[in-house]
């Protein structure tokens, strides 16, 4: 029997779908080259005995040395992915990498020393940061003492001392947490956090206590920190004067990344000065999905479904205007 080749408009052949299964093995996983992955994550609480979804597929990739910020309404989630990429919390089901640690499948032993080594955290509140009766300098040695190195106390003091000298608090070592304003107890708790080197340091609303002049210059602290050791850090915020300091911000709607806004420099030829400029984006996820602004539906008045359009280099979104082919308003 000779075979046919198939007529034009016929489907794929076994060797088209042959083709198709080796490209995707041999495509790149996704989040490969990014330090923090978090693909399809999921979070649900029951509260009550009733179920509650923190987190509803989220996506999420930060590269390494990047100095990010995260914002969204209460209740949006942006909290509870923090909890999870600090060791604090567990998925419960999708993704989620950090430094090449699977957050999933991390048992205690794994998580704590995930949490000593691999992370550091900033709290909102200064008092859960340091501990009253210990002194700035002994703040930042006791992370390095828990880890279970093996170092001289005059090498951990010399560290110490270093990390405060970066955060411009190298003068306040001997003093304890209530001798400090609120401003440098937060300094010193970065120190803290990076006691231990760690390759993310995580902040949960960290200027959220300080006023506006004192949480800019605590954002100056987490840009230098970026700029001179290289770590990448993502700072939870509502603050939007702070979020505009970073070069991106992810907003996060309804447990979904909803929107990203990336800022650039470029020269304003009519000054001959460098400007930032800002450029905002919808974010779509692995399953194809948009979260399109609640101000642009509004506008149009979308509502339960939109008609999509393929063009030659973009997709354009109409509202439905009710002549829907099955004949339903």
């Amino acid at each position: 029997m000779t075979s046919q080749h198939p007529g034009p408009g016929a489907g794929p052949t076994l060797a088209d779908l042959a083709h198709r299964v080796t490209a995707d093995r041999e495509r790149p996983a996704y989040g490969h080259d990014a330090l923090i992955t978090c693909d399809r994550l999921v979070r649900i609480f029951s509260v009550g005995g009733v179920e509650v979804q923190a987190l509803q597929g989220l996506d999420l990739l930060v590269r390494e040395g990047e100095l990010m910020a995260l914002v969204g309404a209460s209740g949006s989630g942006k909290s509870t992915l923090m909890n999870i990429l600090s060791g604090l919390d567990t998925p419960t089901a999708g993704t989620a990498r950090v430094a090449g640690h699977d957050l999933l499948a991390m048992n205690a032993r794994a998580r704590l020393a995930y949490r000593r080594e691999v992370v550091g955290f900033v709290w909102q509140q200064t008092a859960r940061n340091l501990l009253p009766y210990l002194t700035a300098a002994q703040n930042v040695t006791l992370p390095m003492r828990l880890r279970g190195v093996r170092a001289r106390r005059r090498d951990q003091a010399e560290r110490a001392g270093e990390l405060l000298s970066l955060l411009d608090v190298a003068d306040l070592g001997d003093r304890r947490p209530h001798e400090l304003s609120g401003g440098q107890q937060q300094r010193v708790a970065i120190a803290v956090a990076l006691a231990n080197n760690p390759a993310v340091l995580l902040a949960d609303e960290p200027t959220g206590e300080l006023d506006s002049r004192t949480a800019e210059q605590i954002f100056g602290a987490f840009r230098t920190v970026n700029e001179r050791l290289g770590t990448t850090v993502v700072v939870v915020t509502h603050d939007k004067a702070v979020a505009d300091q970073v070069r991106r911000t992810v907003a996060i709607r309804d447990g979904r990344t909803a929107t990203e806004v990336l800022r650039r420099s470029e020269l304003d030829r009519a000054t001959g000065h460098e400007r930032l400029v800002s450029r905002e984006y919808a974010t779509l996820d692995r399953a194809g999905r948009l979260q399109l602004p609640a101000e642009y539906t509004r506008a149009l008045d979308m509502r339960d479904r939109v008609a999509l359009e393929l063009q030659a280099d973009h997709i354009t979104v109409h509202p439905d205007d009710g002549t829907a082919a099955d004949g339903t308003a």
